[in-house]
């Protein structure tokens, strides 16, 4: 874990914001997953058309975002046709969680 990868992906608003969002995937966005194959598995996930209606900013700029958190290991992400879905990277969160409460 690169803690200053983190803080920095972490010290925009919006990226803040789409990890929040992405704790509850289903309360933020519109049922997803209807671009995932039959017997594919890729929960709690949003796809980044969905990340960038409910930001209200352009596709080229959450998608800048999107590889800066996925860069930080916060999120992951798979590309099934030409839709690519995100989700939280929860052993990275909890990682970050314990160095917090362990150092800071």
């Amino acid at each position: 874990m690169n803690e200053i990868d983190i803080f920095k992906a972490l010290a925009n608003e919006t990226r803040l914001h789409i990890l929040k969002w992405l704790k509850e995937p289903e309360k933020h966005f519109p049922p997803q997953g209807i671009h995932i194959p039959e017997g594919e598995h890729f929960e709690n996930c949003a796809c980044v058309g969905a990340i960038c209606d409910k930001a209200g900013i352009s596709q080229s700029t959450v998608s800048s975002y999107l590889d800066m958190l996925q860069r930080a290991n916060l999120l992951e992400s798979k590309r099934f046709g030409k839709w690519t879905y995100y989700r939280r990277n929860e052993e990275t969160i909890q990682q970050l969680a314990e160095f917090i409460g362990k150092e800071l």
